[in-house]
């Protein structure tokens, strides 16, 4: 690491915290590492998690999207691997996962993205290395410090554009206290 970097100091909770690690095991030994490195992170805050596994780097904002609806996870860690190979493949997969992390990022979900996307196998195994530069780690750091954000400024959720008073919603189609003969 260089000397230039800064890393923040670990999240601190209050109250329980429980994440979920959504993985993309293509290559298995790469994911495994980014996993130790999640997990490792995780417990270290006292937080606890859960891990699922989907087919693609595809797949990951899926499955996070489907869980923040249907479950109560405080935030998620997308991990994964994607290596160039002699496609436009590798554009699509790094753009359109990417991208719906961070639509869903945007949204107020709290993710930490450990989604590898490298020119090798190489470089790889450098960033989901256990004992240097786990970028599952990172991962976990990240979407912890994002639901540390939450809470602070938690609160109930304010609604985005136009929403009328309570008073104002209609039922059955007129006005309220319009008078019907």
């Amino acid at each position: 690491m260089a000397e230039h970097e800064y890393i923040l100091p670990r999240a601190a909770f209050d109250r329980p915290v429980k994440l979920l690690i959504v993985v993309a095991p293509f290559y298995r030994d790469i994911a495994d590492n980014l996993i130790k490195g999640a997990v490792a992170e995780i417990a270290a805050t006292g937080a606890s998690c859960e891990i699922v596994e989907v087919p693609g780097a595809l797949e990951i904002p899926a499955a996070i999207a489907i869980a923040e609806r249907m479950s109560n996870f405080d935030g998620y860690v997308a991990l994964g691997c994607v290596i160039r190979g002699e496609t436009t493949h590798y554009e699509t997969v790094c753009n359109d996962s990417s991208r719906g992390l961070m639509l869903l990022g945007l949204q107020g979900v709290c993710i930490g993205n450990g989604i590898l996307t490298v020119e090798n196998r190489a470089q790889a195994e450098r960033r989901a290395d256990p004992g240097a530069m786990n970028k599952g780690a990172g991962a976990a750091a990240a979407a912890l410090h994002l639901v540390a954000l939450a809470r602070k400024w938690g609160g109930p959720r304010k609604e985005v554009g136009f929403v009328p008073a309570a008073e104002e919603y209609q039922i059955a189609g007129g006005p309220k206290d319009t008078p019907t003969a």
